[in-house]
């Protein structure tokens, strides 16, 4: 007689709550590389076609992160099964994060296969892991398995073509993979996914993709002062050194105090959990995520070179950066505060890091001082959404009653 299928999923609490477990903080080790992967290629192709192919592989990255994470949610990481399914996905990470500095070049069918082989082994490991268990998701995993064999040849024959078509390849895959969660990924002789079958912790998804932001922001850190250490020590690379981690703390600060907080809160509570879970944490983390490492790769040039002109790219960074992390953040805290408009400080920010870009180039402003000014308007963000959310005008300024009666509780 065979033995019976193992049963390898969470047994939750009343409250639905899965913690976070020691293999999951281990498998992110692998992402801490791919992030640092991520930045130094950026900086080494920093053109408009080098910056499309690193948000191509960054997209690429954080899909493999975002479906692992989902998995984890329903999978129990104790077991051992389930950890060497893990140890076996961190080993082909390592692959592929080796791969990011010329996946464009020489190491596209790494890249390609490592990438492909995470996406399908772990989503068929959670077909076999459900059958019997629960049919469900079974069905649901049989669906993703289907939209991930759709663009299996775009990324094949991508790492097989010369640099331009590969690029062509792989957006149109990821394009593919992108519109399964948002469409429910309808499949012939299965249909679409149904928001209830998505019956995920919505605290642990939370934790998870604060702890991603953790691993963004550290190699932000890890960058800025690897970068500082081999410098000589001047009076502009002291005050680019000081105001790259400010604004890195700045950035912690905006998304830890209000966001992840309320959006853990939120979804903890939340009946559709799934839906939320898909538009606030597996699609709309993306520009943050993003901003972060764009931010990172600014802080090192202005570190390296912070008196001289700032040439377009620098400046491109240095603004686009912190406004692709307010962004982020602007949806969703908006997605999950359930305020009417999305938060008036982000506003602000975006339109005070425009008008310094704009007066850094037509300025000639030095990179000491776009990076600076771009640091100072991400504090000023984060005061006006603490001071907002937290009775500070009506305690401080009270003259700012009107604004605050009108945009105050939306920070």
């Amino acid at each position: 007689m065979s033995k019976p299928r193992p049963h390898l999923f969470r047994t939750r609490d009343a409250h639905n709550h899965s913690p976070v477990t020691y293999i999951e903080l281990f498998f992110d080790l692998v992402f801490v590389f791919a992030i640092t992967q991520l930045s130094h290629r950026l900086l080494a192709h920093l053109t408009p076609l080098g910056a499309l192919e690193t948000l191509v592989l960054l997209l690429a990255v954080w899909w493999v992160w975002i479906y692992t994470s989902w998995v984890t949610n329903w999978l129990d990481p104790e077991r051992a099964h389930v950890r060497l399914m893990l140890i076996i996905l961190m080993t082909s990470g390592l692959a592929l994060s080796a791969a990011i500095p010329e996946a464009f070049e020489a190491n596209g069918l790494l890249f390609a296969l490592s990438y492909v082989f995470m996406q399908l082994f772990r989503t068929l490991y959670m077909v076999w892991a459900s059958a019997g268990v629960n049919d469900g998701r079974r069905r649901n995993f049989i669906r993703i398995a289907f939209w991930f064999l759709l663009s299996l040849p775009l990324w094949i024959a991508g790492a097989l073509s010369e640099p331009t078509m590969r690029l062509l390849f792989w957006v149109a895959a990821l394009a593919v993979e992108y519109a399964g969660p948002y469409t429910l990924f309808p499949t012939p002789g299965y249909g679409r996914s149904k928001p209830s079958d998505w019956d995920i912790s919505g605290a642990h998804m939370a934790e998870r993709c604060a702890l991603f932001m953790i691993i963004a922001l550290g190699e932000a850190v890890l960058l800025t002062g690897a970068t500082f250490a081999d410098l000589q020590r001047t009076t502009p690379t002291w005050i680019a050194f000081i105001a790259s981690f400010i604004g890195i703390a700045t950035m912690w600060w905006i998304y830890f105090d209000i966001g992840a907080k309320r959006g853990s809160q939120l979804i903890a509570e939340s009946e559709n959990v799934g839906l939320l879970a898909r538009t606030a944490y597996t699609y709309l983390h993306i520009p943050i995520v993003a901003g972060v490492v764009v931010t990172a790769v600014a802080d090192e040039k202005m570190l390296a070179h912070p008196v001289g002109h700032s040439d377009l790219s620098f400046i491109i960074v240095a603004i686009g950066g912190p406004m692709l992390f307010l962004f982020g953040n602007q949806m969703f805290k908006w997605v999950t505060s359930g305020a009417r408009i999305p938060p008036f400080s982000h506003f602000l920010g975006l339109f005070a890091l425009a008008v310094v870009g704009v007066g850094g180039w037509l300025g000639h402003w030095q990179p000491l001082t776009v990076g600076v000014s771009a640091t100072a308007v991400l504090l000023f963000t984060a005061i006006w959404e603490w001071f907002s959310l937290h009775g500070g005008w009506q305690r401080w300024a009270p003259w700012m009653g009107p604004l605050f009666n009108r945009f105050g509780r939306t920070s």
